[in-house]
This record gives C-alpha cells, structure tokens and sequence, in this order.
C-alpha cells in the first residue's frame, strides 16, 4: 500500500502540490486525472522520488521514502516500481530486447542467463514476441508504448506507474493500452496508478479515480461514483475532457496503427 500524506512540490514559488494526500492500496488501478500542467506528472515522480518533495510523507509498505537521501537506498525502493513514461522513453540505439533487458542489467540481482528468457515472456505477453530484433524508430506509436511497458514489467515490480498512457494515439491503439494495463493489473496483481487527462480511460479502467485540483485531492471515489458527482470541478473537467475526445474522433483521428 502507499499512502500520501501531506505531499507538497513548489516550482518556481507555486504550490504545484499542496498537502496532497491519498491512499492507494494493494491490487487496485488507481486514477489521477486533471488538466494538463496540473501536477499529474510530478506526483508520480515524487512517489519513485525522481523528484523530491518539499514537505510530506510517501509511505510505501510503511516506510517513508520521502526523506531517503542514500542513491543505493533509492535504488533498492526503485526495485519494486516500473515506470512507463509518457513518451515511451525506449533508448533509439537499442534493440526492443535490450530496452527490455536494461532495467534486469540495472535494478535487478537476475542472473545475466536469464534475461533473454524473462524478455521474451514479458513481450509475448503484450503482443510484441517478433519484434525483439527492431530498433524504436522502426516501430508504431502503439508498439513503442508496448516495449515500454514490456520494459516496464520485466523486473516484475509489485507497483507501477503510468504517465499519460495513451497520449498522442489513435483510438483503436488507445483501447489495445486500456487492454494491456488492465491485463497487467490482472495477471500480475500489480497495484497500478494512472495519471491521465483521457476521462474515457480513467472511467473504463479504474477501481478509485482521484482528481488533481489546486494541488490536491479533495475529489476521490470510484468511477460510478464520479461520474454522478454534483462538484463543479468534476462537472467541467468531465464536459471539457469528452468535448475534445469527440472533436479529435470527427476531426479523423481513428485509424489503427499496426
């Protein structure tokens, strides 16, 4: 379980986090939605600490990591993260496999004489088994964001991050990305937490959907629970959010990327 209590992030004098708190508990997806440039993003990067808070506790399974200031303690609480980063973050001169195998050689105690054998299982399992000889720039917006999540899963972590999963991808990819999280949530029993501005992917996917607002989570409960809400906040998000999905379907963003 990881529990936020309190969690303050200042840029440049403003409160992009404000006593921001929240529990996320063991197996569930957990939603962060919000407007661009609200702080989805940062609150992830506070939870694996790539970015350190100002004030407030992250506990995760109890320990306060917010504090750590030790790179090899950091390392060792990394070890039960995976990150998909919103862009994908694959290295270009690597291969899909040895994108896969980076975080084994990096954040691991895996024998070397079983990478190829743990990427191989973890690209299988999101469609990508004959692709382990390409490089990124040969592959799809949607095949780029599967290496990264084979990538992401490949040390098996028992919690793991999504940063904006389905930017930048047509709908039928966006629906393959909701399949995969959901598949990863379920055959890994991995506790998963989504930051996303898709309102669409927030309602269909989550177990608890918090939303970011003035740097914090005043508006938390299941999607049921959400989308009957009477806050104004939650109203306007929701309208804004599925206007501009709709307007991007008309405008011809639909066709698959294979």
């Amino acid at each position: 379980m990881i529990e936020i209590k309190n969690l303050t992030k200042i840029y440049n004098g403003k409160k992009v986090l404000d006593n921001a708190s929240a529990v996320i508990k063991d197996g569930e997806t957990f939603s962060v939605i919000g407007p661009s440039g609200c702080g989805k993003s940062t609150f992830l990067k506070c939870i694996i600490r790539l970015i350190k808070p100002e004030a407030g506790q992250i506990l995760v399974d109890g320990k306060n990591i917010a504090d750590i200031e030790n790179e090899l303690e950091l390392a060792r609480l990394r070890k039960d993260f995976g990150y998909l980063f919103q862009g994908g973050a694959l290295f270009d001169s690597l291969t899909v496999m040895e994108n896969v195998t980076f975080g084994l050689k990096h954040l691991s105690d895996i024998p070397k004489s079983e990478y190829a054998r743990i990427a191989r299982e973890k690209l299988a399992l999101v469609d990508l088994k004959d692709a382990e000889n390409l490089k990124p720039a040969e592959l799809s917006g949607g095949m780029k964001k599967r290496a990264a999540l084979a990538r992401a899963i490949a040390t098996e972590p028992k919690y793991i991050l999504y940063d904006e999963p389905t930017t930048g991808l047509d709908p039928i990819t966006t629906e393959m990305v909701q399949g995969l999280i959901a598949d990863m949530a379920a055959k890994l029993k991995i506790t998963s937490i989504v930051v996303t501005h898709d309102i669409r992917l927030a309602f269909n996917l989550s177990s608890r959907i918090a939303m970011l607002f003035n740097g914090n989570f005043d508006i938390t409960g299941t999607p049921d629970e959400l989308r009957a809400s009477k806050n104004p906040a939650v109203i306007k998000f929701t309208e804004e959010a599925l206007s501009s999905d709709s307007g991007s379907r008309k405008n011809g963003h639909s066709s698959p990327k294979k």
